[in-house]
C-alpha cells in the first residue's frame, strides 16, 4: 500500500489524478485521531481475553470443577441414634419398669480405595473442564482475529471508495466546465453524474458496513469498542509470520497443544478414572455400630433388694450382602467408554495431522496471493488508471473506458484487502492448529 501512495503522490499536480486523491483520503483516519495510538491485535485480543462475557461464563465452569475435588474427599457422615425405650403402657404391670436411654453411634467404612478413586477422577473432570476451556478460548481467538481482519477490511475499502467518489466528483466538475466551453457533449455529462451518483449509493452502503464491522468488535471485548479504544484506529498492517516449510515438525507440535488432541486425552483420562472408582465402587461397605444402654436401678419390691442402675456398652458391625455386584453392567459402561475414547483419541490425532498440514498449504497460497497483489497487480492495476485518466484528459481516450478502468483499478484493490484478510486468517487458523496464540 505505501507503493501504491508513493506512485500516486507523481500526479498530485493534475486535475484527475485520482491516485493523488486516493492517498490524501488514505491519510485521513490517522489525522482524525491525531495523538492517539493505533489498536494492535495483540492488545484487542489480550482485552478480548480479559473482559469476554462468554469467556469469563466459561472460566466458572473450571471454579466448579476445582470444587468437585473437595467434594469428593468429603467421606461418609457418622450417624448418632438416640432412643428411649422400655416404656410399659399395660397398668397392670406394677411397678413399672424403669425407662432405658440409648446412644449409639454409626460409622461406615469405605473400602477399595473409593475415596482415593473419587478425588482422582475429580482432578481428571478439572483438567478436561480446562482443555475444554482452553479450546473454548482458542474458537473465540479465531473469531476475534476474523473480525478484527473485517473490521481492517472494510474501513479501507470505504477510504478506497469515498476517494474514488471524490474522483468521480472531479471529472463531473470537470465534464461541466467543458461542457459549458462546448468541448464535450450532454450525454457525457450526464454519463458521468449517473456513475458518480450511483457510487454514492455504493460508498453509504460501505460506511454502514464498516461501522457494524467496527460495532461487531463490542461482542468480543465485553464493552462498546468506544469505551475501550476511543477513537484510537486499528493497526491493520500483517506481520510477516513463518511457520516453516517442515509440515512434519508443525505436526508434531501440534500433537502435543492441539486443542482437539488435548481435549481427547483428557477425557481418555478422566474416563479411565471413573472406570477405577465404578471399581473400587462395588466394594461393600461394612460399618460399626457403638452403642450405650443407659438404664436406672429399680427399688426392691416387700423389702427386697432393687436392681442397681445399668450401663450396657455394646459393639456391632454390619456388612451388607453384594448379591447387587452379582452384574457388571457399570464395569462393562465404563470400559466401552474408555474403549471409545482411545478411539476419540487416534481420531484426533490423524485428524491433527491432516489438518495442519491443510492449514499451511492454505497459509502459503494466502501468503503468495498477498505478496502478489501488493508487490504487482495492484500497482499495475493503479498505473493502468493514472495513464487512462492523463488519455482521457487529452481527449485519447473515451469516458466508458476511463470509467471502466476506474472499476478496475477499485475492484484490484478491494481484492488485494481480501487477499490481506484471509492472509490474516490463514495466519491465525496455522497458529491455532499448532498450539500457538494468535498473532498479527
Amino acid at each position: 500500500m505505501n507503493d501504491k501512495n508513493r506512485h500516486k503522490h507523481k500526479n498530485k499536480r493534475k486535475p484527475f489524478a485520482l491516485p493523488a486523491l486516493l492517498a490524501c483520503a488514505l491519510l485521513m483516519p490517522a489525522a482524525g485521531a491525531a495523538g492517539a495510538e493505533p489498536v494492535r491485535f495483540a492488545e484487542f485480543l489480550d482485552l478480548v481475553e480479559r473482559q469476554n462475557l462468554g469467556l469469563a461464563a466459561q472460566q466458572e465452569a473450571v471454579r466448579g470443577a476445582q470444587a468437585g475435588i473437595g467434594i469428593a474427599g468429603v467421606r461418609p457422615d457418622p450417624v448418632l441414634t438416640y432412643g428411649r425405650g422400655n416404656i410399659e403402657l399395660s397398668r397392670a404391670v406394677a411397678p413399672r419398669p424403669a425407662r432405658t436411654h440409648e446412644l449409639g453411634v454409626e460409622i461406615p467404612l469405605e473400602l477399595g480405595g473409593k475415596r482415593a478413586a473419587r478425588v482422582r477422577a475429580a482432578g481428571s473432570n478439572l483438567r478436561l473442564v480446562q482443555a475444554s476451556v482452553q479450546g473454548w478460548r482458542n474458537a473465540l481467538y479465531a473469531e476475534s482475529a476474523a473480525d478484527f481482519a473485517e473490521a481492517c477490511r472494510s474501513r479501507e475499502a470505504l477510504v478506497r471508495q469515498e476517494s474514488a467518489l471524490a474522483a468521480l466528483g472531479q471529472v463531473v466538475r470537470a465534464n461541466e466546465a467543458r461542457r459549458a466551453a462546448g468541448d464535450v457533449g450532454g450525454l457525457e455529462l450526464a454519463q458521468s453524474r449517473v456513475e458518480r451518483d450511483r457510487f454514492a449509493a455504493g460508498v453509504t452502503a460501505a460506511r454502514a458496513a464498516a461501522q457494524a464491522a467496527m460495532q461487531a468488535l463490542s461482542v468480543r471485548l465485553g464493552v462498546r469498542v468506544e469505551d475501550a479504544f476511543g477513537n484510537a484506529p486499528l493497526a491493520c498492517d500483517v506481520r510477516a509470520y513463518d511457520p516453516g516449510g517442515d509440515a512434519g515438525a508443525l505436526v508434531a507440535r501440534a500433537l502435543q497443544a492441539r486443542d482437539e488432541v488435548r481435549i481427547a486425552r483428557a477425557a481418555l483420562d478422566h474416563l479411565r478414572d471413573n472406570a477405577a472408582l465404578a471399581r473400587a465402587n462395588r466394594w461393600v461397605d461394612p460399618s460399626v455400630s457403638l452403642g450405650l444402654t443407659l438404664a436406672p436401678g429399680t427399688p426392691g419390691s416387700g423389702g427386697g433388694d432393687g436392681t442397681p442402675r445399668s450401663r450396657m456398652l455394646g459393639v456391632s458391625v454390619s456388612v451388607p450382602l453384594p448379591l447387587s455386584r452379582l452384574q457388571r453392567g457399570e464395569l462393562v459402561q465404563a470400559e466401552a467408554d474408555v474403549t471409545q475414547a482411545m478411539l476419540a483419541v487416534r481420531e484426533a490425532e490423524l485428524k491433527t495431522g491432516t489438518e495442519v498440514r491443510r492449514a499451511l498449504l492454505a497459509f502459503q497460497a494466502a501468503r503468495e496471493n498477498f505478496e502478489r497483489y501488493r508487490d504487482a497487480v495492484s500497482a499495475d492495476a493503479d498505473r493502468v488508471l493514472d495513464g487512462m485518466r492523463r488519455s482521457y484528459r487529452h481527449g485519447a481516450a473515451s469516458l466508458l473506458a476511463l470509467l471502466d478502468a476506474q472499476r478496475t483499478a477499485d475492484e484490484t484493490y478491494l481484492d488485494y484487502l481480501q487477499s490481506r484478510a484471509d492472509l490474516a486468517g490463514a495466519t491465525v487458523a496455522l497458529q491455532l492448529a499448532t498450539g500457538e496464540r494468535p498473532s498479527l
